[in-house]
């Protein structure tokens, strides 16, 4: 016995990774935007570094929405571009990646580091739905006048308050086998914490 179903009331793999369900990433529409950033990201990667009106062009045509007087240095990587908007007066040094499944909302006069990741991107625990290749997102959102240092991995569903600094800390002991301190900058002070 077959169940007849009306495509026209169901959602596209597209839309529900839009609405932020479960979806799968081989939807037609996923595919062709995913073309266009690969295009764009190439044009901006490649391109003359000196060339910033054009590079700028680009950015704008490709970001949800790129502020004022912002930068990005190339490399600079995406799965969509649309879904990440960044805010006037930030800068992203080289290397940023933005796995931007879900919204990544950078905020005003923010600082990032090279090499820093924004990765949205989820996968099921279970291994039956993580083999038929679903998978999710969670928005990552910066506040204003965030410093992202080097290196730093955002993860899903992370939101970071204005005025926040956050640091890459390795964690290895040092030489006599005593764990480093670092500092945690905050507003408000600094407080030590063993890494």
């Amino acid at each position: 016995m077959c169940t007849f179903v009306r495509m026209s009331d169901e959602k596209s793999m597209r839309d529900r990774m839009l609405a932020g369900e479960p979806y799968l990433a081989d939807d037609p529409a996923l595919t062709r935007d995913s073309r266009r950033a690969q295009r764009l990201t190439h044009l901006i990667n490649t391109m003359d570094p000196t060339d910033h009106r054009r590079r700028r062009e680009l950015f704008t045509e490709l970001l949800g929405a790129f502020g004022e007087h912002s930068e990005i240095r190339p490399p600079f990587r995406c799965d969509y571009g649309y879904q990440t908007s960044f805010g006037a007066r930030s800068f992203a040094n080289w290397g940023l990646v933005s796995l931007d499944v879900a919204t990544v909302t950078i905020g005003d006069d923010v600082q990032i580091g090279p090499n820093v990741q924004l990765l949205t991107a989820t996968h099921p625990l279970e291994p039956g739905p993580r083999r038929d290749k679903w998978e999710a997102a969670e928005p990552i959102v910066i506040g204003d006048n965030v410093w992202l240092g080097g290196g730093v991995i955002v993860c899903p569903g992370v939101t970071i308050g204005a005025d926040t600094v956050v640091g890459r800390v390795s964690g290895h002991p040092g030489p006599s086998g005593r764990r480093r301190r670092c500092r945690v900058a905050r507003p408000g002070g600094a407080r030590a914490v063993t890494a």
